[in-house]
């Protein structure tokens, strides 16, 4: 009977039949070791000269690191073993032994070296945990906006419409139908849809032709988006610290045991729940002034700003009502201040960065004619996307959030680059 290692409690003192690779392995006279990984976790397999045939016993010594192998055997309690049993082998059969040391077996090797070797290192206990870690984000997030009646959209990849700066983005010939870009954002066919739809949301890759080489930056990550009909900036606010909130949750009560073998402070995310603090643009302009910055109002914030006033919250803070000027073409005018928009950055605790972006999005139609030549946007390229407020417009907001940025997060990982199975960066395409 096949079973994965995480399931072996439930078969103590049965035979059962693992499958997978040896993680470490030694042996001493007339019995051996195998540390067995199957990708649900590792289990010590003990192999008896006694106990196994002479063939048996010889294949569990000749084993090498890496070697891919089944073991049948008996699954014993031990107190003593990590997962509280092991496993005593009657069978051990290779199924490929490498000839060569496994790549990656030093605990000093360089990040360039690691990221050269990727697809190997991707085998290692801390980037197994991380990327379970991953996968409970992405479950938590599909699961929130099920429970919410959300439909999910898939954005296309390709198009002609620039949702966000025009310098950041990868433009590409499209047949002989001229320039088309990699999407920055799935938003404007959100909007589209959610007209039919009410409540959407999309969850996908996306690309920023960004020359950063910060710890925070990737070039290709994914991003969940969302839109919803009638939602006016306060909805979007409370829906972003729901979405938040339940992805924390979720992983707490899902991941837990590979937050605490990264050694992250689980007390911390303990912490965020609703309602989250807010503070205008001014007012963060006003604080980081006190701290000694030099920036003036209409300028950006960059990271060390961004952490500055995370570090003012034990939860992430919303900051909101930027000028007009900082920000994307679609953004609604604040009604009771036309230079600032009703848009919010989410930004992360402990030093994360911007974790969303969100706004209203412009509903009439004229000055939103009038926003796109602000932009100098070509306005035939968004012809179909002028037709969302000739046919049944209304108030909408949306989001988008970063899910490398927040697996990091809640990960407490040094770099982006560790919460994607294969990083894009400014320098890396390989492997």
């Amino acid at each position: 009977m096949w079973v994965y290692v995480k399931d072996l409690k439930k078969h103590i003192g049965q035979e059962v039949e693992l499958k997978g690779w040896v993680w470490r392995s030694r042996s001493s006279g007339k019995i051996a070791f195998i540390n067995l990984r199957d990708g649900t976790g590792i289990v010590q397999v003990v192999v008896e000269a006694s106990s196994v045939s002479t063939d048996t016993f010889q294949n569990a010594k000749k084993l090498r690191m890496e070697s891919s192998l089944i073991v049948k055997g008996t699954v014993k309690e031990e107190a003593r073993a990590p997962g509280g049993v092991e496993i005593h082998a009657k069978e051990v059969i290779p199924l490929q032994i490498p000839k060569e040391d496994f790549p990656i077996n030093k605990p000093d090797h360089s990040i360039e070296y690691l990221m050269d070797h990727r697809h190997l290192w991707l085998r290692s206990r801390r980037q197994m945990h991380i990327l379970n870690i991953r996968d409970a984000v992405l479950k938590g997030i599909r699961k929130f906006y099920w429970e919410n009646g959300f439909i999910q959209i898939d954005t296309p990849i390709f198009t002609g419409a620039i949702g966000e700066s025009a310098g950041n983005l990868f433009e590409i010939d499209y047949f002989d139908y001229g320039k088309v870009y990699l999407a920055q954002t799935g938003q404007l066919y959100l909007e589209a849809a959610c007209m039919a739809l009410g409540k959407v949301y999309n969850l996908g890759p996306t690309f920023r032709a960004e020359k950063s080489k910060t710890r925070r930056h990737l070039i290709e990550f994914w991003m969940n988006e969302a839109e919803v009909a009638f939602y006016e900036h306060e909805d979007n606010l409370k829906l972003q610290e729901n979405l938040v909130s339940y992805i924390v949750k979720f992983v707490l009560e899902n991941a837990a045991e590979h937050l605490h073998a990264l050694k992250r402070d689980i007390s911390k995310l303990e912490k965020i729940e609703p309602p989250f603090p807010r503070i205008t643009y001014t007012e963060a302009v006003k604080l980081l002034q006190k701290k000694g910055f030099n920036i003036q109002w209409g300028d950006d914030f960059g990271g060390d700003e961004e952490t500055e006033i995370a570090k003012q919250f034990e939860k992430p803070v919303f900051v909101t009502h930027y000028p007009r000027k900082a920000k994307a073409f679609y953004m609604q005018p604040d009604p009771e201040n036309p230079d600032v928009v009703l848009c919010d950055d989410l930004i992360a605790p402990e030093g994360y960065g911007e974790i969303i972006g969100a706004s209203q999005r412009i509903h009439d139609y004229n000055l939103l004619i009038e926003r796109l030549k602000e932009f100098n946007l070509p306005i035939d390229a968004y012809d179909w996307y002028l037709d969302l407020r000739k046919f049944g417009s209304v108030p909408h907001s949306g989001f988008g959030l970063g899910v490398e940025r927040t697996i990091a997060w809640i990960a407490g990982l040094e770099h982006i680059r560790e919460a994607i199975p294969f990083p894009r960066t400014l320098y890396r395409i390989h492997p």
